[in-house]
């Protein structure tokens, strides 16, 4: 019967990528049955049934019931399938805006931890680094007995306010102003920030002086102290923000032991 538009089960399974138990349930269902059968009692579809059955698959992956897409098939009209694509599509769309978000937030993380896989912890290095776009937040503020923790808080609450579609699951981090770190003030950040490649904000390119260590959120002070030795002897001077970050955190390890990274803005000493 191939010759006149007809396929076997088989092959109509074959051709939609499906099941033969699905076309099956259809069948029992009512939804999309065989249009005919032939004396040895073969079940067989037309060509044109294929177009139906790739659309069946479709929105029922998107979301509709088998028994809404029966009702819908049965008593379809042109404007009626035209509402129902255009909600699906809209569906759609919503979800990859979801899982676009979603991937931004992942590659970040995964970044963080692949840009420390081979370093040498305890190397202290000047470096040129490249812009990065940042969301950062506003200054700080810890009158009044505010602490680290009640600025974190009032961050999350302006990022809300101000990106209510912003995934702000991403670490946040430190920042520091040059004239703090040159007096030995480094408790506490002026500022918080987060990395987003859609951040309206920026980590300059810059010469930074780079160094790791080992411990909790804020046990940074030898390391501040070391790093502030190291660029002086080295014909260096703080020119410009720190930015503290622990790029291995509680993502991805299981104690307190984190990897802090700061990245001191320098320039060669002046005459």
């Amino acid at each position: 019967m191939k010759e006149y538009g007809y396929l076997t089960v088989r092959d109509f399974a074959k051709l939609t990528r499906t099941t033969r138990d699905t076309l099956y349930h259809y069948d029992n269902i009512g939804l999309l049955s065989p249009v005919s059968r032939g004396e040895n009692r073969y079940r067989y579809y037309q060509i044109q049934q294929l177009a139906i059955v790739n659309v069946v698959r479709i929105l029922q992956q998107s979301g509709l019931a088998l028994a809404e897409i029966k009702e819908l098939i049965k008593n379809r009209t042109p404007e009626q399938i035209t509402q129902v694509l255009a909600n699906r599509i809209e569906g759609i769309d919503k979800e990859i805006s979801v899982w676009m978000r979603a991937r931004k937030l992942l590659v970040t993380l995964r970044s963080a931890i692949q840009s420390v896989s081979d370093i040498d912890e305890n190397a202290l290095t000047i470096q040129f680094l490249q812009a990065e776009a940042i969301i950062r937040g506003n200054l700080n503020d810890y009158s009044g007995g505010r602490t680290e923790y009640d600025n974190l808080e009032k961050f999350y609450r302006d990022m809300h306010g101000a990106y209510p579609d912003l995934d702000l699951n991403y670490p946040v981090w430190g920042v520091f102003s040059c004239s703090r770190v040159k007096n030995g003030d480094w408790k506490g950040p002026d500022r918080y920030y987060f990395y987003n490649p859609d951040g309206c904000d920026i980590r300059p390119a810059a010469l930074y002086a780079i160094g790791y260590d080992r411990g909790g959120y804020g046990q940074t002070d030898e390391l501040y102290k070391r790093m502030i030795k190291y660029i002086e002897k080295n014909g260096f001077e703080i020119d410009g923000d720190t930015y503290e970050e622990y790029p291995l955190n509680e993502v991805s390890v299981s104690d307190d032991n984190y990897l802090v990274r700061l990245m001191i803005s320098v320039r060669e000493k002046q005459a």
